[in-house]
């Protein structure tokens, strides 16, 4: 008896205009969240992005800039860095080779980006 009750108020309220809302609202959440989960393009080294920036400058200021290849040398030293805080952060495990190869195109990303913006200029010696 309560059972019956219980569905045929649940029932009412499925059929209700703010019920049809609420399962649409629900619904769409739902294939967002699965969405985002699958999504090809997601940027994992976003996570990884302050780390990314500090290496990029100690990077700029450990190699030479006469040095041949300056800037290979420079990506290859900013990804050691942030390798080694990734293995810092995960018990000594390296991350995977997918991971590997968004870092090093964040590296770039974020190198672009604080060289457009001004980030990477020698500053002078204040006095």
């Amino acid at each position: 008896m309560i059972l019956e009750s219980l569905s045929q108020i649940f029932l009412v309220f499925i059929n209700s205009v703010f019920g049809l809302l609420l399962g649409m609202v629900v619904v769409f959440a739902a294939v967002f969240w699965l969405l985002n989960k699958l999504d090809p393009f997601q940027d994992q080294w976003r996570q990884w992005e302050g780390s990314i920036i500090t290496a990029i400058k100690l990077a700029e200021k450990q190699v030479p800039k006469d040095t041949p290849h300056a800037s290979i040398t420079k990506l290859n030293a900013a990804l050691d860095h942030v390798l080694k805080d990734y293995a810092d952060a995960n018990a000594g495990q390296r991350p995977p080779r997918k991971l590997v190869r968004q870092l090093r195109q964040g590296i770039q990303t974020k190198h672009a980006d604080l060289d457009r913006f001004g980030g990477l200029k020698e500053r002078k010696a204040s006095l």
